[in-house]
């Protein structure tokens, strides 16, 4: 459904350090700098970037926004949120574990990155 995703950043060298350490353990590769100045990983046929606004206004997270990384085992969501952590951001809701939800049971962990953005880290239980 989606072919990128694009995250705002105040501070680029420090996302990608949160990014190379999140994303790496999702098995991408550092994120490169685009002509236009913006971060840019590529894994998976997906591209994700992070950039600073084009308006010249300061990066802020959205009210009610969640962006969801898809995740291989609850061993893996347990790194990717340690890596999170480790390397500038903050938990978030719940601490990772089993979450019973109407579509079946979830491995959740949740982060902000350095900017407010939150994300999400699943692995379907039953799948």
């Amino acid at each position: 459904m989606f072919s990128h995703v694009v995250v705002g950043s105040n501070d680029l060298a420090r996302s990608k350090v949160f990014y190379d350490a999140v994303l790496g353990v999702l098995g991408a590769a550092p994120g490169e700098y685009d002509a236009k100045g913006r971060l840019v990983y590529l894994h998976g046929g997906s591209r994700f970037l992070v950039t600073t606004p084009v308006d010249g206004e300061p990066a802020a997270p959205g009210n009610g926004h969640t962006l969801g990384f898809a995740i291989e085992s609850p061993e893996q969501s347990r790194a990717w949120h340690a890596a999170g952590v480790a390397s500038g951001g903050t938990s978030t809701e719940d601490p990772p574990g089993v979450r019973h939800m109407p579509v079946g049971e979830m491995y959740l962990a949740y982060l902000r990155d350095p900017d407010g953005n939150k994300l999400c880290g699943r692995h379907r239980l039953d799948a």
